[in-house]
Formats: C-alpha cells, structure tokens, sequence
C-alpha cells in the first residue's frame, strides 16, 4: 500500500478481489456468459468452468468435487446446514421417540450470527433445543470435555467454528469431532451426531484439510479469501447418504441440491481463489505472520503497559494475521481511535456488531469489560507490509495522545 493512502487492516471482515481473480470473473462474464445448462458453445464453456471450479475448491480443502455446492455466501451455507439437520432428525424412523423430542444443537458463545441467530431462532420458535458451550477463560477454546458433557440423546449435531474472527483462536474441532464420533449411541437415541465447522475465517490462511477434520459440513465464505461474495458448502460423501436437504426448489442445478442458474462468473473467481490458495497457502500464512507479530511488537514498544493484547492465550493457536487489543484508560474506546484515525481502516471486532458497545466475544473469554470496549482487531493481508504497519502505529499514536488528553 502507498504511505500516502489510508492503511487497511480489516481483512478478517472482507478481502478485495486478487487481480487473478478478477480477471477470472471478467473472463468468464465475457466468454462464457451463456446458461450452463445449455448445449451451445457459451453454455458449455461455463458449465467446464463450473466444474473446473468445484474441483479447484475440493483441492483446496483436500475434499472431493462432488461434495462441494455452491452458495451465495456464508450465511445460507450456514442456515442449510442447520436446517438439514432439523429435518434430519424428524427423518429418522429409528427412534422411536423423536416425534416427541426436539432436535438439540450443542454450539459455543463465540459462533458467528449465522449460526447463533439461527439457533436462537430455533429455540424461540419451538424447533429445535440448545446448549451452548462457554469457551474457556483460560484459552480462549471451546473445551473438548465441555462439548461431550452438553451431549443428549436427542442431540443432532455439533456446530463449532473453526477459528474466530475476532480473536484469531483456532478452535480445537478436529479434537471435538473425533471425541463426538467415538460415543456409542443407544437405542432410542439419535443414531448419529452431525458435525459441523464454519470455516469462514480459517480458509486461506491456515491448512484446512477435511481428512484432519472429520467434520460432516463445512462452510466456505469467497470474501474471507480474496474471491467474490459467493461461497460454498462441503458435505461429505454427500453421493454416499450424508443428508442435505434443499432450501429452494426449481431447475435442478447442483444436482437438486441448489437450484437456480448458477452464477458462473462468481464461481470462476472462487475457483480461482482456491487455485491460489492451494499454489501458495505457505507463503501467505508465513507473511501474514511475520506481519502481525511485528504489528504486536510495534505496538507494545510503543505503548508498554499500556496496551492489552486480546484472546492471545500460550495454550491457544491462533489464525497468522489477526491482532485484537485495547488501550487501557478512559475515553479510548475502540470506535474512539478509529474515528479519529487519518490512516487506518479497521474495526472494533465484527463488521456486522454495534461499535458502542463491549463485544461478547471478548467478553466470553473473559476479558475486562472496560478492556473490551477500547477493543480494535486489526487483521493483516496478503499485500500489508510492515510499512504500513509503521504507518498505523504512527496513526495510532497521534489518536492515543489526543484522546487521552481529551479524557483528562
């Protein structure tokens, strides 16, 4: 980035388009704009770009084509799921007592809206029962032990995220779904628990390898990763009987699953990222990493004991490029800083949640409710330096001095 234009550090909220990808949208709008169901020269093209793209996407999480379906985004890929595993439950002819139960979800504090409001709705509206696992103060996880202990008989599925995106702390869902699939389940019972990860945030910036990760759904956001706003859902062996269920109903694409003219020149940028994400995952988590631990370094030699760094746990991993701090003191809420900032665009935590109030994501893990409010994530990208990272701590000073003088 220029050192005279604004720094942007809030890639955990979107990323822009890589000019690869770009070229690959734009590509396929122009050749290749016919109807993928089609049989004439432009349909076709699009239907192998299709294609091309959902192999491209099983690569990049070590799935195959035929379990990946496209979506418009996160937020239906997660609403699916969800809704696959209620009508899931009312499905199973085996337990004899379901059609007096409801189905019961075991989530976390931490979970996007997509699935917490989701969720909530289900309980609101008499649909579905839930328990949601606190994470632990002490590592900013959900605790494999805590998930087990939530299990009921009626329990349909587990729903974890795979990294936070306002903390960076990668949860343990590998440990949680082996430990889940290793519980015998009795007559009477749901036969089996389904597994899910949103992996919105995880997705191109750390390995994500479904054979390490033995979930049943997996949630993919274009955004998160340098593709379009467009997404996809990952269900495994989804040709062998994992169910999905349709939320809309019409011309048959994606195999019934998700009807509608599929949006080829969307896919060909999500196919495109994923190509990249799959030639170049090392090199991008190593610079992200190096960028952000200079960010923290820089800022704590800057400002000492005066600053805090959230959700940064000795026992917990946490996604390369993500930094959530606060400065400590009156008037310095996070909002506060950014308002004032010449240079830096960021946030207070999650692009979709109130700037004037302390987040619950922080909160959970026990952070300080006055540490929380003063709360700004900074997340780096694929082209930050540390350049602009002096920039922004620059910015950030002139911000902390100002204000703190303000306050007194």
């Amino acid at each position: 980035m220029s050192t005279t234009a604004s720094v942007y550090l809030d890639y955990n909220a979107t990323t822009p388009l890589d000019p690869d990808v770009l070229t690959a949208i734009t590509d396929t709008l122009r050749d290749a704009w016919g109807n993928p169901s089609s049989s004439y020269t432009q349909g076709k093209k699009a239907k192998v770009i299709i294609n091309e793209s959902r192999q491209n996407m099983a690569s990049m999480i070590g799935a195959k084509p035929s379990d990946i379906i496209f979506t418009s985004g996160g937020t239906e890929g997660n609403n699916w799921i969800l809704d696959t595993a209620v009508k899931c439950f009312h499905d199973d002819q085996n337990a004899e007592n379901h059609r007096k139960q409801l189905p019961h979800f075991i989530t976390s504090n931490l979970e996007h809206d997509s699935v917490k409001l989701v969720l909530e709705h289900m309980v609101s509206a008499g649909i579905a029962e839930c328990t949601v696992v606190a994470a632990s103060k002490l590592s900013g996880r959900v605790e494999v032990e805590d998930v087990l202990r939530a299990v009921r008989p009626n329990t349909i599925m587990v729903t974890v995220m795979l990294a936070n995106n306002e903390t960076g702390v990668i949860q343990p869902v590998s440990k949680i779904c082996s430990r889940v699939r290793s519980l015998k389940r009795h007559p009477g019972e749901t036969p089996k628990i389904l597994l899910h990860t949103d992996a919105a945030q995880a997705i191109g910036k750390v390995k994500v390898d479904v054979s390490d990760i033995p979930v049943d759904y997996l949630t993919i956001v274009g955004h998160k990763f340098y593709a379009p706003r467009v997404g996809a859902i990952y269900v495994r062996d989804l040709d062998k009987g994992t169910p999905l269920y349709p939320l809309l109903f019409g011309g048959g694409q994606e195999r019934n699953f998700r009807p509608g003219t599929e949006n080829a020149g969307m896919i060909a940028g999500l196919g495109k990222a994923a190509e990249l994400v799959v030639r170049n995952l090392d090199a991008f988590e190593k610079h992200l990493k190096e960028v952000r631990d200079y960010l923290e370094e820089e800022l704590v030699r800057e400002f000492g004991d005066m600053i805090h760094i959230n959700g940064k746990f000795k026992t917990s991993e946490r996604l390369p490029n993500t930094c959530n701090f606060s400065f400590k003191g009156q008037g310095l809420e996070g909002h506060k800083v950014l308002n004032k900032a010449e240079h830096v665009q960021a946030s207070v935590g999650a692009a979709c949640h109130s700037q004037n109030r302390a987040s619950p994501i922080l909160l959970a893990i026990g952070i300080p409710e006055d540490i929380a409010r003063n709360a700004l994530r900074f997340s780096v990208g694929r082209e930050t330096s540390k350049n602009d990272i002096d920039i922004a701590v620059r910015d950030l000073k002139k911000c902390h001095d100002e204000l703190s003088k303000e306050s007194n």
